[in-house]
């Protein structure tokens, strides 16, 4: 009877359009318009890349070329350069091409474009020029004035110039992807979870027989209750499941979206999230009288509600409701659901996921029972 019910139950949710919309079609929509919107904002913004220079030579600087050389090339060059007239330059300048100007005389001197686009990126860019060109005229002072007044010394002051002194360890925080873009897209898939909180309304719809036609027949069924219950439940979960993993899928092959090297552990988290919202729909369709659309506005309104704390409205929500309320993140569905992702991206251990997924089952056991609560005691006078 368990096998039968079942079949039934998961032939009924499939052919639900209006749930596969929201659970795939929209997904898909939305992760689409995220990639348009957000592709190459973090290498643009925050990768460090090459800055464009024009330089004009007003006499002959052999030393200058060398340096320039050794800067310009390779993965980590400062800066791309090209030797031009300052007719040239200027008009580069002008129309954006190049970031700035090195004049090379007797001492370098350099020039830039008003700074009217308020680039942060831009401003950058300049600050390096400007650091460039203040260092490469003190080393030239120091240079000049030691051949001219110790030029045994000379070998030495060079030596120490060329020397590189690395006080400090570069130690990276994560092997993870750091592009903070990323949050939008685990808010998505915490959304997909949550919104299978309407799936979970079907489980208590019908099973009460005030509610629904199907009901109805249930309540008169001689099928045990709590038996016709867990079918339903492990239908919805396995349909949610099946939604998870192609939402999942889509973003990580189709977009691209990189999820790290631990992508079965992210359909984990999914799953283990959509549970949660499959379960906290079964809760609310539990409670009261209202039919399935007043119900359905709830828990849709709720999975939004907390999508949009959790950031997938606005990327820093999050941190801003930990400024004031860190406790709210901690039990915002949406924002577990998230925090298991990023996690999973920016942790070599699996500690603090693990505490994630935990939570999320918690959430899960306690929705379940309350809706096991309600709807089993319920008793009728008439159908």
């Amino acid at each position: 009877m368990f096998l039968h019910n079942l079949k039934y139950d998961f032939l009924q949710n499939i052919r639900a359009r209006s749930l596969m919309l929201w659970l795939i079609l929209f997904p898909i929509i939305l992760g689409t318009f995220f990639k348009l919107a957000f592709a190459g904002i973090y290498e643009s913004t925050t990768v460090f890349s090459a800055v464009p220079v024009a330089v004009v030579e007003n006499g002959s600087n052999q030393i200058f070329r060398e340096v320039m050389a050794q800067i310009s090339e390779g993965d980590d060059a400062l800066f791309e350069t090209e030797y031009t007239d300052e007719e040239t330059a200027l008009k580069m300048l002008e129309e954006r091409k190049i970031s700035g100007i090195i004049y090379v005389d007797e001492k370098l001197s350099m020039a830039v474009a008003p700074d009217d686009t308020g680039s942060s990126a831009e401003s950058i860019r300049r600050t390096i020029i400007k650091s460039f060109v203040e260092q490469y005229n003190a080393q030239q002072s120091i240079i000049v004035d030691t051949a001219l007044h110790s030029p045994a010394k000379l070998p030495d002051v060079i030596s120490m110039m060329s020397e590189s002194s690395e006080c400090n360890e570069n130690v990276p925080l994560t092997n993870g992807n750091p592009d903070n873009m990323l949050s939008y897209f685990y808010n998505l898939v915490a959304m997909v979870a949550l919104l299978g909180s309407n799936l979970g309304l079907s489980i208590a719809i019908s099973s009460q027989g005030n509610l629904s036609d199907i009901g109805a027949r249930k309540c008169c069924s001689p099928t045990n209750k709590l038996v016709s219950i867990i079918s339903s439940m492990v239908s919805c979960i396995a349909v949610q499941t099946v939604c998870i993993i192609i939402s999942v899928s889509f973003l990580a092959f189709v977009l691209k979206v990189d999820f790290g090297s631990k992508l079965p552990m992210v359909y984990l988290a999914g799953s283990v999230g959509g549970m949660a919202g499959v379960s906290f729909g079964f809760a609310v369709g539990s409670i009261g009288r209202m039919g399935l659309g007043a119900k359905s506005a709830v828990t849709t309104a709720f999975s939004l509600i907390c999508c949009f704390f959790s950031g997938l409205m606005i990327g820093n929500m999050k941190a801003i409701v930990d400024n004031y309320a860190p406790w709210f993140n901690e039990i915002n569905p949406a924002a577990v659901i998230s925090d298991s992702l990023y996690c999973l991206n920016f942790y070599d251990d699996y500690t603090r996921f693990t505490q994630k997924i935990v939570t999320m089952l918690i959430m899960t056991v306690i929705f379940t029972a309350i809706g096991f609560f309600l709807t089993r005691r319920r008793k009728y006078a008439s159908l």
